[in-house]
């Protein structure tokens, strides 16, 4: 009778799993599924795209100045507030 009852499970699985999969297709918001073909290459240039090492200095230069400054020192005893 277990031998019938797993065979049965794993039938049933087997059928509804196309069914469950296309459910979840559904479900999934367009960030999944852009992340998912970012993963994939599917949609790859063709075409190495490199930058030059010129290219990666002003890069670099330019996130490091958008950033905020580190203080030399932070402020003791100085606790922010939690809007609810």
């Amino acid at each position: 009778m277990t031998a019938i009852k797993t065979v049965v499970t794993l039938v049933s699985a087997l059928l509804l799993s196309p069914l469950l999969m296309a459910e979840e297709t559904a479900e999934r918001t367009a960030t999944e599924r852009w992340l998912e073909l970012q993963r994939s290459g599917l949609q790859a240039s063709a075409k190495a795209q490199a930058a030059t090492p010129a290219e990666r200095e002003l890069a670099l230069q330019r996130w490091l100045d958008n950033q905020h400054p580190i203080p030399e020192y932070f402020q003791q005893d100085v606790e922010g507030e939690l809007e609810r």
